[in-house]
């Protein structure tokens, strides 16, 4: 309760007591009560400095704030369009839904979207389309280096950590994997029980904190890293440089978070504040990222490695490309981040105007490495908004190999995008360590809605893929995608971009890329 509204209740308390004790009937004082307390409070708003609205509106003025306070709702449910919602709009919400419940996802009467805005982007359809697989193709992950390759969905759960989700939300979420059979990736916040039991497929991430794998000055410690990773449900083990919501900066987990539960999990001490650096111990160089890959790969008993970043400069990214042709080894797959953020609270600024988004990051990567002649050692997964199946086709086309969604499992275990998600008063339990409010989240229902929504948004990628008059992903290509440029001319992907050969970079660079490539060096992050 306010401050405001503890003096309210504490004069109401005291008048009532009064009448009490001078006899006055119940009735008088119900009567009198509503305009002795307004006119308190119109005093104490008159009175107060902080609000200048208050000082001139007295009473009428909490209007303004009642209103601001339910403005979210009052635009999601009765002033947006179905289609024009941030970050999801209604439409998408929708589908989500109803994929994750079973029930029809389909609509009549036509688009509601504006097909001749420029921006809109479509599929292209094949006149002769292909019968759709009876089975989802796999991706194999793992390189030359990798003794142990894991078999990938085509669509997974993207990271998120326990702690920043609830003990439920992570099971149904894990349990859906097991069930599903796709991976689910840990997120940076440490390998806990509730990763663990449902025995669900696990990509375990580590951070700049090394949560979970960390010594008591905050250092990665390979023993421990070793022990996890050795567990039979960890299927490949991934470092995070960096993430969409915020490229650059690390994180902060208040003290009042941090319980028994999640201390034990994260390897820090409980009730004290964590904050996890921007940058990492391990390396500072290209050259010394792609040999901490190589060990983390060795530490886990050969299993496949990987990193994940939200793309910034190319030419940092070039230099890790010839810091692998350097090292004569690779990472067995990179998960490229878009700015369109994620589930992770972050400043207003970073989600708004700092890093790249992932339909030029996708790009960036699939062509450094196929001019760098290392795309067939590196499979590429994109992270960024992927709900439908068109997402996850449309970022195919764009040169990932698999799709991870993160807000979109989110809506199968019950968000309703209320976008409280770091406050702790999540409304369906789905990010908050309060119990009560956990308690909401029914494990089993929601295990089987994360099932029904892989399945269902995989199968409907492959649909609109044989549409397209191909059975599998590593058919598609850039001239399937077109962009409106305006209301009378559209362009392919193919046109639109420039799509490297095969060892190009490596032959005789394009006059577009020979700077930066140029420029590159292994052995340090040129800015």
């Amino acid at each position: 309760m306010t401050r405001i509204g503890l003096v309210v209740l504490a004069l109401f308390l005291a008048l009532a007591a009064g009448a009490a004790a001078v006899g006055c009937s119940p009735w008088w004082w119900f009567a009198a009560a509503p305009p002795l307390v307004l006119g308190l409070l119109g005093v104490w708003d008159l009175l107060q400095r902080r609000h200048s609205v208050l000082r001139n509106y007295p009473v009428l003025g909490h209007a303004r704030f009642l209103l601001e306070k339910i403005r979210p709702e009052l635009q999601q449910y009765f002033i947006e369009r179905n289609f024009d919602g941030r970050p999801f709009d209604r439409d998408t919400r929708t589908i989500v839904y109803e994929r994750a419940k079973g029930t029809d996802a389909e609509q009549p009467y036509g688009t509601e979207r504006d097909v001749y805005r420029p921006g809109y982007e479509f599929l292209v359809p094949s006149m002769a389309p292909c019968p759709v697989p009876e089975a989802a193709p796999r991706v194999r992950i793992g390189g030359p280096d990798c003794g142990r390759p894991y078999d990938m969905a085509l669509l997974n759960v993207s990271a998120m950590s326990f702690g920043s989700l609830s003990a439920n939300a992570i099971l149904a979420l894990n349990g859906g994997a097991a069930a599903g059979g796709f991976a689910h990736d840990t997120g940076e916040g440490g390998l806990s029980e509730y990763h663990l039991r449902p025995g669900g497929d696990l990509v375990w991430e580590i951070g700049t904190g090394y949560f979970g794998c960390r010594t008591d000055d905050g250092d990665f410690d390979p023993a421990e890293f070793a022990d996890k990773s050795a567990h039979e449900h960890v299927k490949c083990v991934s470092l995070k440089l960096s993430q969409g919501a915020k490229p650059g900066i690390g994180g902060v987990l208040p003290g009042a978070k941090v319980n028994a539960e999640i201390a034990r999990v994260r390897d820090v001490p409980q009730g004290r504040t964590v904050i996890s650096p921007p940058f990492h111990r391990v390396f500072s160089t290209p050259r010394e990222l792609v040999r901490f890959l190589a060990r983390m790969r060795e530490l886990s008993g050969g299993k496949p490695t990987g990193f994940k970043l939200c793309v910034g400069s190319r030419r940092q990214f070039l230099a890790v490309c010839k810091a692998m042709l350097a090292e004569g080894t690779t990472p067995d797959y990179i998960v490229v981040d878009g700015a369109e953020g994620g589930t992770g609270a972050a400043p207003l600024e970073f989600a708004d105007h700092v890093g790249t988004p992932l339909t030029e990051g996708l790009l960036t990567v699939h062509n450094a490495l196929v001019g760098a002649g290392l795309r067939d050692r590196v499979k590429i997964g994109a992270s960024g908004k992927i709900a439908t199946g068109t997402d996850l086709v449309k970022r195919m086309v764009q040169g990932a190999d698999y799709g991870n969604a993160a807000r979109a499992m989110m809506f199968a275990v019950g968000c309703i995008q209320a976008q409280r998600c770091h406050t702790n008063t999540c409304p369906t339990g789905v990010t908050t360590q309060d119990p009560r409010r956990a308690r909401a989240l029914h494990v089993g229902d929601k295990t089987l809605r994360v099932q029904r929504l892989q399945e269902a948004t995989v199968a409907s990628a492959l649909q609109i893929m044989a549409s397209m008059g191909v059975t599998d992903p590593a058919q598609l290509r850039p001239h399937m995608l077109r962009r409106r440029i305006d209301p009378r001319t559209e362009r392919s992907f193919e046109e639109l971009y420039e799509w490297l050969a095969p060892g190009q970079l490596l032959a005789e660079p394009p006059a577009s890329w020979a700077a930066d490539w140029a420029a590159a060096d292994p052995d340090r992050f040129t800015v």
